[in-house]
């Protein structure tokens, strides 16, 4: 058996019926004959919690330890900042309101198969990005949203997206967009550039399958970073479009480019991997080699 022990950590709330799927996770790998504890998180913060104790506790162990993370991209997010740079690596069940990393690795919705990726997939080691602001710094793996996306993450109610979940961001944005009145930002890199929001990719999919930065992989050591210079409601509604059917490199008023490093300063809100967190200035940069994480044999 290649893993000695698995922790399932779990979010119950995650969307999709989550608890119902973790349940029935739980009996998939114990009929395997899988040694199994499972780890229910109950507020935000407790997966990396959980997380950062098993790391704790195995990492300098002999044993063969695996983490499968159940839920969305913030229990995802959670997880991966508990298990950073140890050698335990990071499995996921989708269960969650968009499961963008799933999207990205090409991980089925079929519990069964997803489990069975999980037990006997490939461990690669992924470069994750790490942002910073006066206050706080966290890892992430699929995205850093700064201007309209960490606007319409910071509007989400969070009672609502406990019970209408993805309609939840969906309305967000919509609201955020009827009142967008943006606030200039200034990206450094080897140069400096004005836009009135921007993504940092470390993953091509975006939102769900959109492929906001189809260049992007979480193979390479580098972002691609995409900039809206328009201040223009119905422009940025045109480029918006553009994402959903995938000719957005082709529009004015944007910009698109790989780094390794950039600061962002101005005042807007700021989101990572769907996540709320916090407001700029932030500087973010490439982690190499942060993570273990499970792929399918077929991921290219």
């Amino acid at each position: 058996m290649k893993y000695k022990k698995v922790f399932l950590i779990g979010n119950p709330i995650a969307g999709g019926g989550a608890l119902k799927k973790i349940k029935k996770a739980e009996q998939i790998l114990k009929s395997s004959g899988m040694p199994l504890e499972t780890l229910l998180t109950g507020k935000h913060g407790d997966a990396e919690q959980f997380a950062r104790h098993i790391k704790e506790s195995f990492n300098n162990s002999n044993e063969q330890i695996l983490v499968l993370a159940a839920g969305g991209d913030g229990t995802y997010n959670e997880v991966l900042n508990g298990l950073a740079f140890s050698d335990i690596p990071m499995a996921i069940l989708p269960m969650g309101t968009t499961s963008v990393l799933a999207k990205e690795l090409k991980i089925p919705g079929n519990l069964k198969k997803a489990v069975n990726i999980a037990l006997t997939g490939s461990v690669k080691k992924v470069h994750l990005g790490k942002i910073k602001n006066q206050e706080k710094q966290r890892l992430f793996i699929l995205m850093a949203g700064i201007g309209f996306d960490g606007q319409a993450v910071y509007n989400v109610n969070p009672e609502k997206k406990r019970h209408l979940k993805k309609i939840t961001y969906i309305l967000s944005g919509i609201k955020t967009l009827l009142n967008y009145d943006p606030e200039e930002l200034y990206i450094s890199n080897s140069k400096q550039t004005k836009a009135y929001t921007a993504v940092i990719c470390k993953s091509s999919c975006y939102g769900g399958s959109f492929k906001l930065a189809p260049d992007a992989s979480l193979k390479e050591p580098c972002f691609y970073v995409f900039l809206s210079k328009t201040q223009s409601k119905i422009c940025f509604a045109f480029q918006i479009l553009g994402i959903i059917f995938g000719f957005h490199l082709k529009l004015k008023h944007i910009d698109y480019f790989k780094v390794e490093k950039l600061k962002i300063s101005g005042d807007a809100h700021v989101q990572i991997d769907g996540d709320y967190f916090g407001k700029n200035p932030v500087e973010i940069e490439i982690v190499h080699d942060a993570l273990n994480l499970i792929v399918p044999e077929s991921w290219d």
